[in-house]
């Protein structure tokens, strides 16, 4: 069971390190791509070289260690944990669920309007949409808690950039720049929640 326990803490940093990785080295093996100027799922577009091996990394990976990562959190609270604690881990688990989704469901470069290109958008649109109030949830919950404030205004500080980037006006960052910004303040949480959130607790411990 510590075995166990002990891996879990390392879903996140997995995921944040998997798609970092991804996002460069496949982003520098495409003649013409710019980190700046172009999207990520610009990497794993119908037509595009290694577009494959892009989503299943990138996407497909990340958002499955998102899901186990939400997971975990959720065994390892306990039994009278609060529901807005709860519903905000069964969010994550979810935006893990939308983040395989876009993988699954690849940009069509040639019509940004077409079904293909939609179903991208929409994947993306579940995945802001549960990530978000998942994030404020955890933070509500966790301020009150000794120990848990530093992660408490992590989430809250991650739910409310990726809702200004993602909902906000436009022009506050280039959208190539919002995007990455966006998806690093997601597996960047992962990576922080999975590794500091306490084991289950044992009778008699302290609930959250």
């Amino acid at each position: 069971m510590a075995i166990i326990e002990g891996l879990q803490r390392y879903l996140g940093l997995i995921a944040a390190t998997a798609f970092v990785l991804a996002v460069a080295g496949f982003g520098a093996a495409l003649p013409g791509y710019l980190q700046g100027s172009h999207p990520v799922a610009l990497l794993g577009a119908a037509g595009v070289p290694h577009a494959l091996g892009f989503n299943l990394l990138a996407f497909v990976l990340v958002g499955g260690l998102g899901m186990a990562t939400g997971i975990s959190l959720l065994a390892r609270m306990p039994p009278k944990a609060g529901w807005s604690l709860r519903v905000g881990g069964q969010l994550i688990v979810l935006a893990g669920l939308a983040f395989i989704g876009m993988g699954l469901l690849p940009l069509d470069p040639t019509d940004l309007d077409g079904r293909a290109s939609q179903s991208h958008a929409t994947a993306w649109l579940l995945w802001a949409v549960a990530f978000v109030p998942g994030m404020l949830l955890i933070a509500a919950q966790l301020l009150n808690q000794p120990g848990m404030r530093a992660l408490a205004w992590l989430s809250l500080a991650a739910g409310l950039l990726v809702a200004v980037l993602s909902f906000g006006p436009p022009g506050l960052l280039r959208q190539a720049v919002a995007q990455r910004v966006a998806f690093l303040a997601w597996v960047g949480w992962l990576a922080v929640a999975g590794w500091s959130w306490p084991a289950l607790l044992r009778p008699g411990s302290r609930p959250v």
